[in-house]
């Protein structure tokens, strides 16, 4: 029994949700709260937990909903879930990854369900029933890769029927959620849209909660210069990390060259590199090569450390035999993150075969994450084969989402836009690492194309990637001096406010970006009395001002942080075109202590 410890000593004008709700986790049997006026959210009662209110107590409802967190459920798989009586609309999601061959990587389509559906199954990632009127809907997320990586591709995750009511001869609606060997968690939301994306975020918060310092930092790659491996040695990784402490740069992950074997993207493998069995082709084939690092890694990693500067290597895990190596795998990084401190893992070539593949590579990164104290961050790479995807192995770290190449034309930094705000209305932003390259390389290839990286004012570049993990796909001593110059103090202010920044939802904001519309985000806080912001980017239009103030709540104080441009407390004005601004914004709120109006920052 819990007698007497759950808010006894709370204020009235506190909240005594959090010490309620882990009195409930902790204990058993029964949870009494004492005679008193307490404020509390969104609880959860366990079986066998009785709460038990002494004489004279109330309860009253928290008001803010970030005090009501999301909480997703398990599906009862294979069964069929009746569906409210309401006017209902169904949107569903479908996620692309392989994204070397893919632009488009999150396309939705929603409709009205009638009274009178006929039997329907649907193959879908993320499905929302909701009702229209309300706004109040469930969110059903399988928790697998994306359907053409599964088992079996064509299986249905879920389908609708109109039946017969509990045999009361009652049409219904009903959804199932089929049994297809991956778990399926349910999200409650509320608030239409903007909700659904919330709690969808919220989610994923908590199946891998924030941490300042390692997640959303600035990384760079340099690969993405096309130079592959030629360049990696010693000497260029030291000029590389005092380039990148002069720019800002958190991480220097270096790609694939690091190592004693060829892949087949080396440069030097002559049509004989590796790309599975890398235990098999040699023993010492992740041993650092000796030629290229005489002294090891710990000449380079003693550097970055010197220089405030963490470190990454690619690694491609061995796939053959379903995984079989997973283990051997995960020992051998472990090393490296011990006597080097190398933290950030690139996974690249991995093949997700079957169920057991897919289950070794859990044990894999539950191992990594384990062992290392949650240190280790894996860049988990989508661009190419059968792997885990968005929602196969979330607690890993981050999504490398794509290679793109001023070498080929494939780097637009209006489409890296439109994937980063397709994506954010379903995927927390953190978790997909963006890319931004060096703008001047390869200027002729874009010719006088309006919409050419180096058309952009650099600073907008750096800025289409910063609601997410930032990666400088390029060799950071290759940049231009003025580019450096353009990116040094906005990457400072970024770093100054990105904690505050991660802890608010991102909202995908205006239209769609397409090269020339009004886009953006509104980074909108989960608590209170702490600011919010917004980040604008006019692309090729005509038109120097957005309005927000329909989808902003009333502010009281607005600052520009940086950009071209000005604003007021419900509209935004950037000056030049391929522009941005950003904003930091406080708005109007109740505070229950002293319930009055007054900013949140």
């Amino acid at each position: 029994m819990i007698v007497g410890l759950v808010v006894a000593a709370v204020a009235a004008d506190c909240l005594g949700t959090e010490i309620l709700q882990r009195a409930i986790e902790d204990g058993g049997g029964k949870v009494c709260i004492p005679t008193g006026h307490h404020m509390v959210g969104q609880l959860y009662l366990k079986n066998g937990v009785e709460l038990h209110l002494e004489e004279g107590v109330v309860l009253e409802d928290a008001v803010d909903l970030h005090n009501y967190v999301v909480h997703a459920l398990p599906c009862f798989e294979g069964t069929w879930i009746p569906l409210p009586n309401a006017h209902l609309k169904v949107i569903k999601y479908d996620l692309v990854d392989q994204t070397d061959v893919h632009n488009e990587l999150l396309h939705r389509t929603e409709w009205l369900l009638g009274h009178n559906e006929s039997e329907t199954n649907l193959t879908a990632s993320i499905l929302a029933v909701e009702n229209i009127l309300t706004g109040e809907g469930t969110a059903f997320v399988r928790r697998a890769p994306l359907p053409h990586a599964r088992m079996n591709p064509q299986a249905a995750d879920f389908g609708f029927e109109a039946r017969d009511f509990y045999g009361e001869n009652c049409v219904g609606r009903w959804l199932r959620v089929y049994d297809t060997g991956y778990p399926c968690v349910k999200i409650p939301y509320r608030g239409g849209a903007i909700g659904r994306t919330k709690a969808l975020q919220d989610w994923q918060r908590k199946v891998r909660p924030y941490v300042s310092g390692r997640d959303g930092i600035f990384i760079c790659n340099t690969w993405g210069d096309r130079n592959r491996d030629t360049r990696i040695n010693e000497a260029f990784l030291i000029g590389e990390i005092d380039a990148a402490a002069t720019l800002g740069v958190e991480a220097i992950q270096v790609d694939d060259g690091w190592q004693s074997g060829k892949s087949m993207n080396s440069a030097f493998a002559n049509g004989k590199g590796v790309w599975n069995g890398y235990w098999t082709a040699s023993p010492d084939f992740w041993m650092p090569d000796p030629k290229r690092f005489p002294n090891g890694l710990a000449a380079v990693t003693r550097k970055a450390a010197e220089n405030g500067i963490r470190f990454g290597l690619w690694f491609g895990p061995d796939s053959s035999n379903d995984a079989a190596n997973w283990e051997r795998d995960a020992d051998w990084l472990l090393k490296l993150h011990r006597e080097y401190g190398i933290d950030f893992f690139k996974l690249d070539s991995m093949k997700t075969t079957g169920a057991l593949s897919l289950a070794r590579q859990g044990k894999l990164f539950d191992k990594l994450l384990k062992e290392s104290g949650g240190k280790i961050v894996v860049d988990m790479d989508v661009t190419a084969e059968k792997r885990p995807g968005y929602f196969g192995m979330m607690q890993a770290g981050p999504l490398f989402v794509e290679n793109r190449y001023t070498d080929w034309k494939t780097y637009w930094p209006h489409l890296t836009l439109r994937t980063l705000w397709s994506l954010a209305e379903v995927i927390d932003p953190i978790r997909l690492r963006m890319e931004v390259l060096n703008p001047l390389r390869n200027r002729a290839k874009y010719g006088d194309d309006p919409l050419a990286p180096a058309a952009y004012p650099a600073e907008t570049l750096f800025a289409i990637v910063m609601a997410a993990s930032p990666l400088g796909w390029f060799e950071v001593q290759n940049l231009a001096p003025e580019t450096v110059a353009a990116w040094k103090p906005l990457v400072a202010k970024w770093k100054a406010e990105r904690d505050a920044m991660a802890a608010c939802n991102v909202i995908p904001i205006g239209a769609r970006p397409d090269g020339v519309s009004w886009t953006g985000f509104l980074f909108e806080p989960r608590k209170e009395r702490v600011p919010g912001y917004m980040l604008f980017f006019r692309e090729l239009n005509e038109n120097a001002r957005f309005d927000f103030g329909d989808v902003v709540p009333a502010l009281e104080q607005v600052e520009v942080l940086a950009g071209e441009g000005s604003a007021t407390l419900s509209s935004a004005t950037i000056d030049r075109k391929l522009g941005f601004i950003w904003l930091r914004y406080g708005t109007m709120m109740t505070c229950y202590k002293r319930k009055e109006l007054k900013a949140c920052y």
